[in-house]
């Protein structure tokens, strides 16, 4: 695809990083995790837009649990190499909003969400490598969520200690390209058997995580 036919970077507001923090499910916290998600949004040319990780944090004492959903705005958005007609179109018919990606009306849970492993691109416009592609399998995404994009609510761990273990715990993540386990989940496939990088690459992931442009 030309460049030229490509939507401007600044129009960017949607990717999967395209590297790990690497230290397992210890991102720093949900700070950390945004700070990435800007960081790298500034080295593809989108850093003027207030970027957010698809987080979610469970409860503690004197802590309340924080939804994924509710951290990233509700769209639309649009990946890196969204091509300027596909760009428009899109804008008109069935965008990429957050009722769409969560299910919240009866017609749209039918449907499904419209996040697909063509659209879950990284920052650098590459698509992640999902079942069937080249190893190694980085499909698993870092969510702590719900498939409706909300905390769990019970006392099991399913955030890695609300993103700052890299050891003891577990995390709850999707699959970039919809494959595996069933419910082919793009937030909320199954959990880890652990919260260190060994136990992230052992489960098809490597630590990527959802960000999303607030703006």
């Amino acid at each position: 695809m030309p460049a030229s036919d490509r939507i401007p970077s600044s129009l960017m507001t949607f990717f999967v990083t395209s590297e790990p923090l690497g230290n397992g499910g210890n991102l720093g916290g949900l700070a950390g995790a945004d700070a990435h998600c800007q960081a790298l949004a500034a080295a593809a040319g989108a850093g003027g837009r207030t970027w957010r990780a698809y987080l979610s944090t469970q409860a503690r004492p004197g802590q309340p649990a924080v939804n994924a959903r509710d951290r990233i705005g509700t769209g639309p958005w649009y990946n890196s190499k969204e091509r300027l007609p596909d760009y428009l179109n899109r804008r008109l018919n069935r965008p990429i909003v957050q009722s769409e990606i969560h299910g919240d009306t009866l017609d749209e849970a039918r449907r499904g969400s419209n996040l697909t492993k063509e659209f879950a691109l990284t920052e650098k416009g590459e698509l992640v490598n999902g079942i069937g592609d080249p190893l190694p399998t980085r499909h698993d995404i870092l969510t702590g969520s719900q498939p409706d994009g909300r905390a769990f609510t019970d006392a099991a761990d399913h955030t890695c200690n609300n993103w700052t273990s890299n050891g003891a715990g577990s995390a709850q993540v999707g699959h970039s390209d919809r494959v595996g386990n069933g419910n082919q989940s793009w937030n909320s496939s199954h959990a880890t058997t652990g919260c260190g990088q060994k136990d992230l690459v052992s489960w098809g992931g490597v630590g990527l995580f959802y960000c999303f442009a607030v703006d």
